[in-house]
């Protein structure tokens, strides 16, 4: 079978690689499809959750096939045999992926390892595969694991512990969690907050004050900051700009837009806000990320 190229190296990012675990972050915000095909061992397990939007992932050179739904997370292990993945991705949808080598989730877990189904002894040779909604503490972690803006000196840090979280999670027995946020008590909160969110991202070049997207999804703006925050880890425009920023890093990498037109895609009147702005999330300019990333 003749897998499909990367469209967009932006598409799939691998944001850790160590000591067995890698994180990997795909983010497609074009108006096509977008596929991703990458390697994986028989060793490694494989952990993928959709945050927004959807795709579906294929094996074995397409004879079975996997669809990736919103708020739902898979898991899939086949020590007998390797499971590379191609992954065709809808647009305007998001997820991260794990991949954990056996060993290094069994380290993980040590002597609590026999709670876990796939990993007991008795199932050591046997496939498995799980396919489950996303709990809301799940879906904090995930969004903060997107959308997180930290400095490069602490990434990595920030990454495991954040992935450490998530599969503490994952693995808890499923209860509600709503005790940790008091917020996530009230489903329709939620709704709102969700729409906030895509409001945002969808107007993001002249995106709406607090006060109007505080009336437009009629929740008090204190409700809206606070449960916004908890939810996906920043303030409102906090979470905007970081969007903004990798959604500009994503235009520069397809060579389809010049600086100018990027930034006022994302809402940059003047070419040198956007620079400046950009240089503060990344550290580089736009005209030198895409010099570096055309000439490696």
């Amino acid at each position: 079978m003749n897998h499909p190229k990367n469209i967009a190296e932006g598409i799939f990012l691998e944001l850790l690689n160590d000591r067995g675990i890698s994180v990997l972050k795909w983010i497609n915000e074009s108006s096509e499809m977008q596929q991703y095909y990458k390697n994986v061992a028989h060793h490694v397990v494989q952990f993928h959750f959709g945050v927004k939007g959807q795709g579906q992932f294929s094996y074995n050179d397409g004879s079975y096939q996997l669809p990736m739904l919103e708020d739902h997370s898979l898991l899939l292990y086949n020590p007998n045999q390797d499971l590379p993945i191609a992954l065709q991705l809808n647009p305007k949808s998001w997820g991260i992926s794990l991949l954990i080598s056996i060993q290094a989730l069994h380290e993980l877990f040590s002597s609590e390892a026999n709670h876990i189904p796939f990993l007991s002894k008795e199932n050591k040779q046997r496939r498995y595969y799980k396919d489950e909604t996303i709990s809301p503490s799940m879906a904090i972690v995930l969004n903060q694991m997107l959308q997180g803006s930290f400095h490069p000196m602490v990434q990595s840090l920030y990454l495991k512990a954040k992935t450490l979280e998530l599969l503490s999670l994952y693995f808890t027995p499923q209860q509600r969690d709503v005790e940790k946020c008091p917020f996530l008590v009230d489903e329709e909160n939620m709704t709102k907050i969700k729409m906030a969110k895509d409001i945002i991202i969808s107007r993001m070049a002249e995106p709406p004050t607090l006060q109007e997207l505080s009336k437009e999804v009629a929740l008090p703006i204190n409700k809206l900051k606070e449960g916004f925050k908890e939810v996906y880890g920043e303030p409102v425009f906090s979470f905007l700009f970081d969007y903004k920023m990798e959604r500009a890093r994503q235009l520069l990498i397809s060579g389809s837009h010049n600086v100018n037109e990027v930034g006022l895609k994302i809402g940059y009147s003047t070419a040198s806000h956007f620079i400046a702005a950009f240089k503060k999330k990344y550290g580089i300019t736009p005209k030198k990320f895409i010099m570096e990333s055309f000439s490696s």
